[in-house]
Order: C-alpha cells, then structure tokens, then sequence
C-alpha cells in the first residue's frame, strides 16, 4: 500500500524530545483495514517513508485511532522540521513482514 500525504510535525516530550508526523484520518483509516497483515506486534506498521530526498525504515505507532511515524534526527535535521510544520511524506505500507 503506497500513500502520500502532508500531516504536522509534534512532539511528544519524555525523557528525550520525540517528534512524529501525524498520519491524517483518511490514511489511518486505510492503514488500519491492512495493519493486521502487517504488524508484527503491539499494534506497529513497518513502513518505508520519504521526506523529500530521504528515505528511510521505520514502523508506525497506533495513536488515539490514528498513526503516528516517527522522525528520527537524522531525517528531520537536514530538513530543518520542528514541531508545528506540515511536511509532505511518501509512504509504503510493508504487508507481510
């Protein structure tokens, strides 16, 4: 499953700032009619996301009905987000992993 999307950039403070771009309504929605084919548990959807030039593996966090991806430094620094940006993403949903 290929979707591309713009969502908001937050972060989510704990002992180390965290940030995440959240996945919009329509998205998680159909996120959700694959994600048991998905998961490898704890409800996580493994997926491959773009931000403009970068590419990157991570896995998706169900949140309050919706996901959240996960923006490591490496990927949001060279971008210059921070928290309240919208960003444009290319993600592919990896089934059967």
């Amino acid at each position: 499953m290929h979707l591309v999307f713009a969502g908001p950039v937050i972060e989510w403070r704990g002992p180390a700032p965290y940030y995440f771009v959240v996945v919009p309504d329509e998205e998680s929605s159909d996120i959700r009619e694959v994600a048991a084919m998905a998961t490898y548990g704890w409800g996580v959807v493994p997926v491959t996301a773009r931000i403009g030039k970068t590419s990157f593996e991570t896995s998706l966090f169900p949140r309050n009905g919706a996901y959240l991806l996960p923006l490591k430094n490496a990927v949001r620094t060279p971008h210059g987000l921070a928290a309240g940006d919208d960003v444009t993403v290319e993600m592919t949903v990896l089934l059967g992993t």
